[in-house]
C-alpha cells in the first residue's frame, strides 16, 4: 500500500524554502517519522489541528500539517533550523 505524500516528497516538502547552498533541514525519513510522530502525540494529547481534513487520523493529519508547512521540524536545539 502506497501513501501519499511519499518519505521523498516530504523530506523535499520540509527543504522547499533552504536556499541551495545552506544545509537541509531534513535529510533522513527518521527525521519525517519522529516529527509526524510526536505530532501526531500532541493530536492525540488534545492539540487542535492545523489544517482542515476529513481524516480522523493523528498521524494522517500531522503528515497533512507537514506537507502543508504548517508545523516545522526542530533541531536539537529546540530552535527551528535555518
Amino acid at each position: 500500500m502506497m501513501i501519499h505524500p511519499s518519505y521523498n516528497e516530504l523530506i523535499n516538502a520540509v527543504n522547499k524554502d533552504v536556499d541551495p547552498d545552506d544545509e537541509p533541514i531534513v535529510t533522513s525519513r527518521y527525521s519525517i517519522v519522529i516529527g509526524t510522530a510526536r505530532r501526531a502525540r500532541q493530536l492525540v494529547d488534545g492539540a487542535e489541528p492545523l489544517v482542515e481534513t476529513d481524516s480522523k487520523k493523528p498521524l494522517s493529519i500531522a503528515v497533512q500539517e507537514m506537507w502543508d508547512g504548517k508545523v516545522k521540524i526542530l533541531g536539537e536545539s529546540g530552535e527551528e533550523t535555518d
